[in-house]
């Protein structure tokens, strides 16, 4: 123990400070999070509220877009307008019109109770029951504190303009409950007196409550809602005696926010629409509840770390004290130095370490430096062909930092000589070392290369250009050159003796794969004739006795058709037609088999059901059948061209008809709905079920014009022509066409028309 003193005591000492530490930024933490805890429920509760306050007013502004959409209703209309007497009844008008009204409830809660009440005939219409006296209906549903006579009066005799009904004792089919009725005349513009059909929404006080039982359930609390007058709307979890004594309290501030009132936090929430007010009571033991967890949590986690911490910084002190004093030891005998009197361990520890950790670092890079997995994979997946577009390639050698340097060069496969057929663990061994070699041997060439394995002893190269001017003046050449010089250093440096082979020329980076069949099949020529060398896939094409169509490229042609790549499958089509033409001479039974081939790929594709479903589906069929092998090359491969562009514009006209389709219903939805205030591009997006950025860029594209500014324009029209029918005032018609502020709107009518809306009404006077 005496010898591992000084270093215990240090380790201990640091210990106890790294416990105290923290320990008093955990006190000053736990204070904070007490007083932000409690703003936080605060602010939550508001949220909550103002939650439930927002949905109620959206499902009033549904109600009372119900009663719009009565209002311009046809059925009705004619209803209101005819002349009924006794003995005659448009019975099956009402039965339609009863019909119509069916479904409204089924869409809104606060919709399951309402009638239409006709005038001229005298018949209530609900859904699904017609009462041709309003007595009839006034026995089910009738209010507690109100006669007959004075229902009639009050309710079916009057014209009503979006009036509500506060809280009243309801009677519905003998079952006792408190409702708010919304009443709204028909038409729309009926003045005082009694009007040809009235509205009435009658809506269950245990409907609006459960929008508020977001308050009361969650926490236990009440919540009280009333109109601009004071009436009560809605009332849960408080009595109606204990809202008027709270109201009437001094200590009271009806206009906070928030308060503490007795043991409550009171909420109160006013709204701009229509003035009601939204108020809501939560227990203050419940809004600390949190709190209080945190300080209970934190005291005793605290205490238990601190015990625990000193225990185990007792134990941690004597355990690691020990190895350090053992490891200065080894390591002074490893090195060869003593410790003097008062000099650091530390130190001398901290220099023999850091030159290994150099050493190691240094290591570790080049390990990196010579094995790139990511790259290596998306050379395999390159040379492979699978990609099919040049954009696909180009993303993924971003993503890769693997780019190639150029668009156009050769692939090559290197294969080491003499180790055919083997494969015990030490010729895995040789061959690895040998494509380690090769490999570094290309590097340093000078040249821009990339390299990946095939097999045990086989390396693909790839060489890259920028243009084509430089491959055709140097490229060939310059390969050629390298290769021979490295062949040649190999051999003599480390006797490894290496057959090479090259694919021609690719001109992009989707004609890769191509380069690399040509080069594998050069490859296999020249190892079956035991020639060995650096040798060209132009060399074999003289004694080539088939054709070139591999699976890969046909994969490729079928995905770019179906993708609507006219050009790409143009293209894959050229240099078809030039491998089997220039680089070959076909037999004519060889040519038939090509052909046969081609003709097959292409009615695969007619099976998809775009395709198949066409009116082009039997003319391209025909034309596909009626290719013949007897033809010229020349002519087949227009005709293919020809079949192409068929296919592919059926392809992009099916997509140019979709997006037309999406835009007209946008443009058709917005002609209805301008006149909302609230219409936006996420209103927009969700009507048509798509993204937002998808319908902003799609109608960008098909119109040439922003959503928004067709939004404007559209307003701007209707404007318009209400100035000219000079019936309303310019406030009334910023209104009228979605504007909540006459000001926003003189700007944007000036912005689009050029001149005010109070000119442009005095230019058409004048």
């Amino acid at each position: 123990m005496p010898k591992y003193s000084k270093v215990f005591r240090k380790f201990l000492f640091s210990y106890i400070v790294i416990l105290i530490i923290p320990s008093i930024a955990g006190f000053m933490s736990y204070r904070t999070s007490i007083t932000v805890t409690q703003s936080v429920s605060i602010e939550n509760s508001v949220t909550q509220l103002q939650k439930s306050k927002e949905i109620l007013e959206r499902r009033m502004a549904e109600v009372e877009g119900f009663t719009r959409q009565l209002a311009i209703n046809q059925d009705l209309s004619i209803l209101m307008n005819e002349k009924s007497s006794s003995d005659n009844s448009n019975v099956y008008g009402i039965w339609k019109m009863m019909r119509d009204v069916l479904t409204f409830g089924q869409t809104n809660d606060f919709l399951q109770n309402f009638f239409i009440y006709l005038n001229n005939y005298n018949v209530v219409l609900t859904p699904g029951s017609a009462y041709f006296r309003p007595e009839h209906y006034y026995e089910n549903f009738h209010y507690t504190d109100m006669s007959f006579s004075e229902w009639r009066r009050t309710i079916l005799g009057k014209t009503h303009r979006s009036e509500i009904l506060p809280l009243s004792s309801f009677v519905s089919k003998g079952t006792e409950t408190s409702v708010v009725t919304y009443m709204q005349s028909l038409p729309l513009d009926s003045f005082n007196g009694s009007s040809p059909a009235i509205a009435v929404v009658i809506i269950d006080q245990k409907t609006i409550s459960n929008l508020l039982s977001g308050i009361t359930d969650r926490y236990g609390g009440w919540a009280h809602i009333t109109d601009a007058q004071g009436h009560t709307i809605g009332l849960q979890g408080i009595e109606e005696q204990d809202v008027v004594a709270l109201s009437s309290d001094n200590r009271f501030d009806k206009e906070k926010v928030s308060q503490f009132y007795k043991d409550d936090l009171v909420i109160t929430i006013r709204s701009s629409t229509n003035d009601w007010v939204y108020r809501a009571g939560i227990p203050r033991t419940v809004l600390m509840e949190n709190a209080n967890k945190i300080k209970l949590i934190t005291w005793s986690v605290t205490g238990s770390a601190l015990v625990i911490g000193l225990l185990v910084g007792l134990l941690l002190s004597y355990r690691n004290s020990a190895p350090i004093n053992r490891l200065i030891g080894v390591m002074k005998e490893q090195f060869g130095q003593d410790g003097q009197a008062g000099h650091n361990e530390y130190d001398f520890l901290h220099g023999n370490i850091s030159e290994m950790i150099t050493n190691n670092k240094r290591l570790e890079s080049e390990l990196h430096r010579q094995l790139p997995l990511v790259r290596d994979a998306f050379l395999k997946r390159l040379i492979v062909g699978e990609f099919q577009t040049r954009e696909e390639i180009i993303a993924a050698a971003v993503q890769a930092n693997a780019g190639l340097n150029g668009n156009t060069g050769y692939v090559g496969i290197m294969q080491v000589n003499g180790y055919s057929s083997m494969d015990t663990v030490e010729i895995l061994n040789e061959l690895n070392a040998a494509r380690l070699i090769l490999k570094q041997a290309l590097l340093d060439s000078g040249s821009s290369v990339r390299m990946t394995d095939i097999g045990s002893d086989k390396i693909v190269f790839l060489f890259a250009f920028e243009d084509m001017g430089t491959v055709i003046q140097l490229g060939k050449e310059e390969v050629d050159k390298t290769l021979h010089r490295i062949s040649q250093f190999v051999f003599d440096e480390y006797r490894i003796s290496v057959t090479v082979a090259l694919g021609d020329l690719f001109d992009t980076v989707t004609e890769v794969s191509h380069s690399f069949e040509q080069a594998k099949q050069a490859l296999e020529h020249f190892v079956h004739s035991n020639k060995k060398g650096i040798f060209w896939f132009e060399d074999t094409r003289t004694e080539s006795a088939t054709y070139y169509y591999p699976l890969d490229v046909e994969l490729r042609l079928i995905g770019t058709i179906r993708a609507g790549e006219l050009e790409e499958s143009k293209r894959i089509v050229q240099s078809l037609f030039m491998q089997n033409t220039e680089l070959r001479e076909l037999s004519f039974e060889m040519k038939q088999q090509l052909v046969g081939e081609m003709k097959g790929t292409f009615l695969k594709l007619l099976d998809q059901k775009t395709f198949m479903e066409s009116e082009l589906f039997e003319g391209v069929k025909n034309r596909i059948i009626e290719i013949q092998a007897s033809e010229s090359f020349d002519s087949i491969q227009e005709e293919i061209r020809g079949i192409m562009e068929a296919l592919c514009g059926l392809i992009m006209s099916k997509k140019n008809d979709s997006h037309t389709r999406m835009v007209e219903q946008i443009k058709a939805y917005i002609k209805t709905t301008y006149a909302d205030p609230d219409l936006t591009l996420y209103r927009v997006a969700e009507q048509v079920e798509r993204p937002e950025k998808y319908i902003s860029q799609l109608f960008k594209e098909v119109t040439g014009m922003n959503l928004s500014d067709h939004l404007e324009k559209v307003r701007m029209d209707h404007a318009a022509s209400m100035l000219r029918d000079n019936e309303y005032t310019v406030d009334e018609i910023a209104s009228r066409v979605g504007y909540n502020s006459s000001h926003s709107f003189r700007r944007a009518f000036k912005r689009v028309m050029g001149i005010s809306p109070s000119a442009f009404r005095q230019s058409v006077e004048d």
